[in-house]
This record gives structure tokens, sequence and C-alpha cells, in this order.
């Protein structure tokens, strides 16, 4: 198993212990309190879970800055996006330097966390902007990794935080969310020397399970993490229940015993391409993963990032700063000559019409009208839950 991402322990944020806990939060209920914005939440809840190690807290604007023009931090860490609590307006906790983080995202704003407030900074636009550019690639406002990003205020409050809650994610998803620590000590718990690490924020489909398949054997694992982003997505996604009894239902079907585990993790997407993959091969090594599989577009949107550049920038990383193995993979699809899904590089004798190719598009149009797509592209008992839930969404 891998060690965690710059430290030889993980460090998880959140208050385990239960008397800290408690006193902690009824000093919470009386400190200056803020209801911070999803994205920091975000933040917060990856912090406590330890997926961020070995960050302690938000980061202030230099930090943020170096992390955006060099995917360091400016003491030489190497990060690949700013981890901030953005603010709109901080006249409610500007002379204070101890705060409450409420959540924005659960009924009444409960308590997310503590906050030990260092720094309270004005970035200018032009800051923000730059930001936005080196680690989006783009300030098309269109991008919703951009609009989300430019939406939460230039305000940069920095400290160091103590969590006491894991926002929604625990009582919606009990059955999937899981922090870092606790997918660390399952794949100690269930023996496993090697380790695979797959993220979706999709269905699996045949394609992505062969895709497993591959990544193990090539490799030598003996377990696999099917690790889920639970989080905020773009309108039009799947909701997370829906992904995770499909991917469920394949696991319990076309995986041996004990070589799966399906978890998820509380976040929102970014949709910042490149930069985002090398960010979840932090929380993936930080996780106890010694592989983690990059396919093409990993964390895109739109026409934004080239299909390879989430491998090539793992080429641009010195030496010893990273320990996952990154698995690149090509497109995967069912080949009509072979009989079997394939990475398509490796097939170069194929022309497109020998592959089972189906655009998103066409799937989702496909399973709103109760027509399964063929089994070559997607197993029938996934194909099912997929088209009751589209065709819900027409009653």
């Amino acid at each position: 198993m891998k060690s965690p991402h710059g430290s030889d322990e993980l460090k998880p944020l959140f208050v385990y212990d239960p008397e800290q806990h408690d006193e902690l939060m009824h000093e919470a209920e009386n400190l200056p309190s803020v209801v911070i914005s999803s994205a920091a939440a975000g933040n917060a809840v990856m912090l406590g879970g330890g997926y961020f190690t070995p960050l302690t807290g938000y980061m202030n604007l230099a930090d943020a800055l170096s992390v955006a023009d060099t995917m360091h931090t400016t003491d030489g860490l190497l990060w690949p996006t700013p981890v901030l609590n953005l603010m709109q307006d901080v006249s409610a906790i500007r002379s204070h330097k101890r705060i409450a983080l409420r959540d924005p995202n659960v009924e009444e704003n409960p308590i997310l966390a503590v906050m030990d407030v260092e720094d309270i900074e004005e970035a200018t636009p032009e800051e923000m902007e730059h930001m936005a550019e080196k680690v989006f690639g783009t300030l098309d406002s269109a991008h919703p990794g951009v609009a989300t990003f430019l939406s939460q205020g230039h305000f940069v409050v920095s400290g160091p935080i103590q969590v006491l809650n894991f926002s929604y994610f625990i009582t919606d998803f009990p059955d999937t969310f899981r922090t870092a620590v606790e997918i660390r000590n399952e794949i100690k718990e269930r023996g496993w020397k090697k380790t695979v690490a797959f993220q979706t924020r999709n269905p699996m489909h045949r394609a992505h399970e062969e895709l497993c398949h591959m990544a193990m054997e090539r490799t030598g694992a003996d377990g696999l993490v099917i690790h889920m982003l639970l989080g905020k997505l773009k309108p039009g996604d799947i909701p997370a229940p829906v992904r995770d009894a499909a991917i469920r239902k394949m696991v319990e079907l076309y995986f041996p015993p004990n070589s799966v585990m399906v978890t998820g993790y509380g976040f929102d997407m970014l949709y910042a391409g490149p930069r985002e993959a090398v960010l979840h091969a932090i929380f993936r090594q930080n996780m106890g993963a010694d592989v983690f599989i990059i396919g093409r577009d990993h964390a895109g949107v739109g026409d934004y990032y080239g299909a390879f550049e989430a491998q090539e920038i793992f080429d641009t990383i010195p030496e010893g700063e990273l320990q996952i193995e990154i698995f690149k993979a090509d497109h995967t699809a069912y080949s009509k000559k072979l009989k079997k899904v394939v990475m398509m590089r490796e097939a170069p004798d194929h022309t497109k019409e020998d592959f089972v190719l189906l655009s998103g598009t066409k799937v989702r149009e496909m399973l709103a009208q109760g027509i399964a797509p063929p089994p070559e592209f997607s197993r029938p008992e996934v194909a099912q839950i997929l088209m009751d839930y589209y065709q819900s969404l027409n009653k």
C-alpha cells in the first residue's frame, strides 16, 4: 500500500474523539459563523476524510496562486488545484480569529467545521481570473468549473480547520460514502496486496467494466476500489443513487467475490480536466490505492481538453513527487472482429465500423424509450436499472 501524499501518515481533520467533538460543537454554537460555498464545504469534507493529506486547512492567496502557476504550494508540495474558502462577504467574521463554518447543502445549515482564521485576503479580479485560467485552461463562462470558481467570491479566508461532520454524504449514502481512513482500513482487512482505483461520475458500461479487469490483470492487482463522486455534478448527469445501484449490480454479477469495493466520496466535480486528474490521483494515493486508471478526457467537459491531456500531465510531474502508478487507458469498446472489449489503440487493424460505438446522447435516448443498448455495450441488468430511471423522468 502506498504512503499518503507528502506524509508518513494520513492526516484526517475530522475530530474523532467524542469528548473533544462535543466540546467543539458546543464552542461552535457560540462562535461567529458563516454559511460557506458548496465548493468550500466539499473541501472541508475532503480535508476531514484525509483525502487532502497533508493539508491542514484552506490555502492562503500566495499558496493558491503558486498552485495555479506551478502545481506546487509555496513550500514545494505537489498540489494541482487551489483548496480555498472563498467568500462574497466577510463583514461578520473580519475581526474574529476563530469561526464556525456552516453547511450550505443541508437544511438549517448545521455546523460543518471550526476554523482558525489566519488571514482574510482580497483577491483582485485579475488574480481570480488568472487562477481560473491556469486551473481550467479557459475563462469561458460556459465552462461549469470556471463559472463556479468565479461565482464564489473574492475574499480568501485561510487557516486550519477541525471538521465536525461529513455533510449530507453520511445520511444520503450510508452504504457508499467512505473516508480515506476507512478505505485504507478496509483494504488491509481484505488482505489485498495491490489495489487499483477507478473514478466515475457515470454508470459503468461494458467498456468500463472490462477496463477495470484489464488494469487489474496487467498490474497484478488483487483488489479494485470503484470510487464514485457523490457531490454536485452538472445538469443532466445521472444521480448518485442510480449510479450506485447500477454499479453494485455489475460488481455482483461480473466480478469475483472479495475483489471489489464500491465506495464514494463527498466532493463536487471541478471539470478541470488534467489538473483534476492529478488531484484525483492524490485522493487515491491517500486512500491506499497503488494504481489509478486515467482514461480519455478524464474529468473533462465539452471540448475544452484534448483526449489524452489528463494522461500527459503526469509526464510533467517530477519523479518521486507522486507515488501512485497511473494506468493510462485508451477508449475501450467491443470489437465485433475479436468478440470482446479491447482498447482501441490495441486493435490497429480495426476501422470504426468494427467496434460497437454509441454516443452518450444516443444511449440516453434509447434508455428513455425503454430500449436496452446492445449487450456488447451494456450489461442487460445494468441497462434495466438505467431504463427504469430514465423512464421515471417521463412520468
